[in-house]
């Protein structure tokens, strides 16, 4: 979690039920890797579902956050979702600059992923769980925290271990890494989860617009659903892979949907309770924290010690400073030594290596056919399971896995093989690179080249039945209308050229004959730029002809190769014959003998 607020000291006693709620979510705290689907997805399991499998296991690292609870009617030792609750002006108004990101940040998810249905309040509970709203609204006008939000050091006592991954450019930690910011993304998560929420150009963790637009994407991936419950639980889990981390984003959530407000920045009320910080953390049960508060306090996570700060109390589950550590024998009895650990499955991959991946080629708009395999393997060749291999779509192409993002990360079978989820072309056409790595280790990957090509045709129909004749000077009824189809299926959103041409031998434009107008009236014989509409219809221009007669081809061709051409034919009208002249009755003129 983020830098630690000043703690308020509660009094008094917990009661035991409070302990037993939190040993019942405690048992639970930490889901298994399982292995996302086609759709980068897992198989739901019970009634919470697991997390998805992400980059690093989780947005946040696992990292410690803030367990206040809002504040009841009546005290309970286990509030649950749908408690009435007082909506005290305190713990119900968010900061104005931070409340505005979340509304932001909910309103662009609505345009650029409606099917996610984020709302903003979801947001919210995060914000408050994570960094208490930004230390109650510290931000400047840009949005900015006025001082950086770390977490602790996660080198692995009490915490994830996960080392360097940006070289200290987030987090300043060169060594290992830290979650960063008011919504405390550690930083290989933010390296492709990152956006421009307040459109500075820039992607910083440390800026409240930008930290929640990342957010509402990271939410959203995966194509979830956020008005289902089961993938609010998805969502939620895959942020920080924790029951407890659950029970209290959601409470939050509800409580911010019954109604809150915008305070001052700077003004936001503080949390106190952290997950690392209660007393007995490691101990495998954890112990109360007393309060006189109407609040309820949910206990932290067991197996989490705290890892202590300059100018901040000690470690919890550590003993405190006025008691003596007992002496250490002067001659320490000797004994068998700690066995070494094992190594993890990830500390055993030596390299990566293509898993009999076809070739990646797809047309615009379209899903790719064929799924990248990589296999994880051992300096022998062996294949490692249950180890995380991150897949990421670099290059200049707007092609995205399912469910919209360029980044998936998968955990290997027991054959070591991860299959990435579906690409999906988007209109973007030419080559781009998908690159692999193990999570949390630097060894050789694979790089995967791919093709995006043009949307095509194969086929193309009349189909307005229009009468291909005209008069010199006049104009063809009707427009010509045709269909493009791809193998059987319509061909949407395909280019293509319409010509009038000289002849069948000779494809060059012809300068007589029927032509299209352009905007100024002017006779025109080619048109560029054509499209295909979304059911491969193409409807072109009025004809006109000039007073040349005769029959004349239209060529139509569209990109993948299918052509017609429709013949055009200008003709005289018939005129019928005049009737011949009646005989002559006028007088002779000669005098009659």
């Amino acid at each position: 979690m983020a830098a630690h607020f000043g703690r308020r000291l509660r009094k008094g006693a917990a009661t035991t039920a409070v302990a037993a709620a939190a040993v019942a979510a405690l048992s639970a705290s930490q889901a298994p890797d399982v292995t996302a689907d086609d759709h980068g997805r897992q198989p739901t399991a019970g009634a919470v579902p697991s997390p998805d499998v992400s980059a690093d296991g989780s947005a946040t690292g696992n990292s410690p956050y803030y367990t206040d609870l809002p504040p009841l009617k009546s005290p309970s030792p286990a509030p649950t979702i749908g408690t009435p609750v007082s909506r005290g002006p305190a713990e119900s108004g968010i900061p104005a600059t931070v409340l505005d990101a979340y509304k932001k940040a909910a309103d662009e998810l609505r345009g650029s992923k409606p099917g996610c249905n984020l709302p903003w309040e979801l947001l919210a509970a995060i914000g408050k769980v994570e960094s208490g709203q930004a230390r109650g609204g510290r931000v400047d006008a840009s949005g900015t925290t006025l001082s950086p939000i770390l977490g602790p050091v996660l080198d692995g006592k009490g915490f994830a271990h996960i080392r360097d991954t940006d070289h200290g450019a987030y987090d300043g930690d060169s060594t290992y890494d830290r979650a960063v910011g008011p919504m405390q993304f550690i930083p290989s998560t933010w390296d492709w989860a990152g956006r421009d929420g307040n459109g500075d150009g820039k992607r910083d963790p440390n800026n409240v617009y930008d930290a929640a637009l990342a957010a509402g994407h990271y939410l959203c991936r995966n194509a979830w659903d956020l008005s289902v419950d089961a993938d609010v639980k998805r969502a939620i889990l895959s942020y920080n892979q924790s029951q407890d981390y659950l029970h209290t984003v959601l409470t939050w959530l509800d409580y911010y949907r019954k109604g809150t407000h915008s305070v001052p920045d700077g003004t936001g009320t503080l949390p106190s309770g952290r997950s690392d910080d209660t007393p007995g953390a490691g101990s495998g049960l954890p112990t109360p924290k007393p309060s006189h508060s109407n609040r309820s306090h949910k206990p932290g996570r067991s197996g989490k010690p705290g890892k202590g700060k300059p100018g901040e109390p000690s470690a919890p589950g550590t003993p405190p400073p006025s008691t003596p550590a007992p002496p250490s024998s002067p001659n320490p009895p000797s004994g068998p030594s700690s066995p070494t650990p094992s190594p993890t499955p990830t500390e055993t991959v030596d390299h990566l290596a293509d898993a009999g991946t076809a070739k990646l080629t797809a047309m615009a708009g379209h899903d790719f056919a064929q799924k990248i395999g990589t296999r994880a393997e051992t300096k022998d060749g062996k294949g490692v399971g249950k180890v995380r291999i991150r897949f990421t779509i670099s290059g200049d192409t707007d092609t995205v896995f399912t469910g919209g993002e360029k980044v998936a990360t998968v955990v290997t079978d027991s054959a070591g093989v991860a299959t990435a989820p579906t690409l999906q072309a988007g209109e973007t056409t030419g080559g781009f690179t998908v690159r692999t790595l193990v999570v949390g280790r630097t060894v050789h990957g694979v790089d995967y080249s791919a093709t995006v090509t043009p949307r095509a045709a194969d086929t193309l129909t009349r189909t307005d039945g229009n009468a291909s004749t005209c008069t010199p000077g006049g104009e063809f009824a009707g427009q010509v209308q045709v269909k493009a189809t791809y193998k059987g299926a319509v061909a949407d959103k395909v280019a293509a050229t319409a010509t009038l041409i000289k002849s069948a031998d000779d494809p060059a434009e012809n300068d007589k004959g029927p032509f299209f107008k352009d905007a100024d009236g002017n006779p025109v014989r080619s048109l560029k730029d054509l499209r295909t509409d979304g059911d491969g219809l193409l409807t072109l221009p009025k004809l006109y002809a000039d007073d040349t007669t005769g029959t004349f081809l239209l060529r139509i061709e569209t990109t993948g190769g299918a052509a017609l051409t429709v013949e055009l034919k200008v003709e005289a009208a018939d005129s019928s014959a005049d009737p011949s002249p009646s005989p002559s009755t006028s007088p002779s003129a000669s005098p009659s003998a």
